[in-house]
């Protein structure tokens, strides 16, 4: 596959200077999470399945769009920095995966998803920078876009955050990410599960959890209130394990 070109303009570009840089911001292992899910169910799904297709919103440097192409996947990789997508076309050609990887400069809340069209959806910080009325569209976009034996891992930022202007997050003394700004949409506790459990949104949870972490990948040492969801389609039963899993096969 081909990348879309891109004309670079810092100015314009508000992650240009994480994603610039050689130690890239957020770094380049894929998430813990999805990179155990397609660690366990994707040798079995490829002979199965032959080509597979994904869409990675907020594909930030490339770090789960890398993932994905590794593992056979044929990835659109959406984000609103060149920058970034200027990185994840670089990385992809060094990896010998460049034909797996199309990137795309796009406001995700304009863009197409066909349905029951992708056998994977990521989104990674993309729903909580957004309004929430538009986070509330995409993702049922996202959701409806998934294949009968679709994946969908989704992470956004919660009110714990202590960036959020809502408590907990505001009253909390840990230092704030210098990104905070791009962040409109803080989730409440539970609101990402919710979503996820409603019958519109067709999914089963694989995983869900809330929790704090510190980031040292980009600024100064801060703090983040984080939710992230792996869940499939309804129906589907991957032979999934979990993360790590509980107690993995010996032989």
């Amino acid at each position: 596959m081909s990348s879309s070109p891109h004309t670079e303009s810092p100015r314009d570009d508000f992650f240009y200077d994480a994603y610039n840089r050689d130690d890239i911001a957020y770094g380049l292992d894929p998430s813990a999470s999805l990179a155990a899910y397609l660690s366990q169910i994707m040798p079995a799904e490829n002979t199965a399945k032959g080509n597979l297709r994904a869409i990675d919103l907020g594909a930030g440097a490339g770090r789960d769009t890398l993932a994905l192409a590794g593992a056979g996947f044929d990835v659109e990789s959406v984000d609103l920095s060149e920058r970034g997508l200027s990185r994840i076309a670089e990385r992809a050609r060094q990896r010998g995966i460049a034909e797996r990887v199309t990137t795309r400069l796009a406001d995700v809340r304009k863009i197409e998803f066909p349905a029951a069209h992708y056998d994977a959806v990521i989104a990674t910080t993309v729903l909580d920078h957004i309004p929430a009325a538009d986070a509330e569209s995409v993702w049922q976009r996202m959701c409806d876009s998934l294949t009968s034996n679709g994946v969908l891992y989704v992470h956004v930022h919660t009110t714990e955050d202590p960036g959020s202007g809502v408590p907990p997050g505001n009253t909390s003394s840990a230092p704030v990410s210098e990104t905070a700004g791009a962040v409109v949409n803080y989730f409440r506790p539970n609101q990402l599960a919710a979503m996820a459990i409603d019958p519109k949104a067709n999914l089963r949870i694989l995983r869900y959890e809330e929790r704090l972490e510190w980031d040292y990948t980009h600024g100064p040492e801060h703090q983040h209130g984080k939710a992230i969801l792996l869940a499939v389609r309804a129906g589907y039963h991957p032979a999934w394990y979990g993360h790590p899993a509980a107690f993995p096969r010996e032989s």
